[in-house]
């Protein structure tokens, strides 16, 4: 996939929900994408028991098998996760770890739930007194402030990059990258700061934070703690393009029953929408996104 490509349907999300998705929009005859790794799913390491019809399995299985139905229906796969998500004019722009600009008529949200704490003394006591896990909506606090941002894979690298915006005191901490080697020479050949193969034990400070220690004993004197241990999450992708979260805890996505989102265009399905916890639940929901997207990407041609 060179350049730029042109899809009916891009879905984030290698899970039940986005791989129903692909396989019902897929035989109704648009060009879907999935993005994603399936080892980012939950299911990936889960044992299957209580899914109707189904005997007892494992959740790599169901997966594999969920993406050869994909394939053979005619959907692609792009093994790597969105760093940055753009509305422009009738179309949405995904620019991938890779450097490759995406762009498509509809979009399906399929990623999951974030789960990125890091479990470490005075993380939770500086939440919004120093500690976010959003750069996109937090960087502006830290202008020309020292700060860190801790993880290992695009959402912490992407982010890193995104904060020299805002301060040139850009701390990485990061016990391993895993990245692609686009996204790891950009990080290397800039001013950010990295700390590989240091994990973050604790995060001090009295009002606010004051700084990180690390596995080493080593202190890094920063304002601010980002947290981004996994791929971009729900929140970053769905602020940054105006979808609704529900207004409670603002972790979840906000359907209608045909999946929709806030945003024309933009469909929602899987744990990302909300509990239970299910695969049936995810499965369900992504057939009807799938189905909604395809239609409505066919109306755009």
């Amino acid at each position: 996939m060179e350049g730029q490509a042109l899809y009916d349907v891009v879905i984030f999300g290698t899970g039940p929900a986005g791989l129903q998705a692909a396989i019902h929009a897929a035989r109704a005859k648009v060009r879907v994408l999935v993005m994603g790794r399936k080892h980012k799913s939950s299911l990936y390491r889960a044992h299957v028991e209580n899914y109707c019809c189904l005997g007892e399995t494992s959740g790599e299985s169901l997966l594999l098998q969920g993406m050869e139905q994909a394939s053979n229906s005619g959907a692609d796969f792009l093994h790597e996760d969105v760093i940055k998500t753009a509305y422009e004019g009738d179309l949405f722009n995904f620019l991938t770890e890779s450097d490759q600009t995406i762009k498509a008529r509809t979009l399906i949200l399929a990623m999951g739930v974030t789960r990125n704490r890091l479990g470490v003394p005075g993380e939770k006591e500086f939440f919004g007194k120093g500690v976010s896990y959003c750069v996109d909506c937090d960087a502006n606090f830290y202008k020309n402030e020292t700060v860190a941002i801790v993880g290992n894979e695009s959402a912490a690298v992407s982010g890193a990059l995104t904060l020299l915006f805002y301060t040139k005191n850009v701390h990485l901490v990061s016990d391993r990258l895993q990245v692609s080697n686009h996204l790891e020479h950009q990080v290397k050949e800039s001013a950010v700061q990295v700390h590989l193969g240091r994990k973050v034990k604790e995060i001090i400070g009295r009002d606010s934070v004051e700084g990180v220690v690390m596995d080493n004993d080593e202190t890094l004197n920063v304002n601010g703690v980002f947290i981004e241990t996994g791929a971009k999450g729900a929140v970053e992708l769905a602020s940054s393009i105006g979808v609704a979260l529900d207004d409670e805890k603002f972790q979840f996505i906000v359907t209608d029953k045909q999946q929709q989102t806030n945003v024309a265009g933009i469909y929602a399905a899987g744990d990302i929408c909300g509990p239970p916890w299910q695969v049936a639940k995810a499965v369900g929901e992504g057939c009807i996104a799938g189905l909604s997207a395809a239609k409505h990407a066919k109306k755009m041609r």
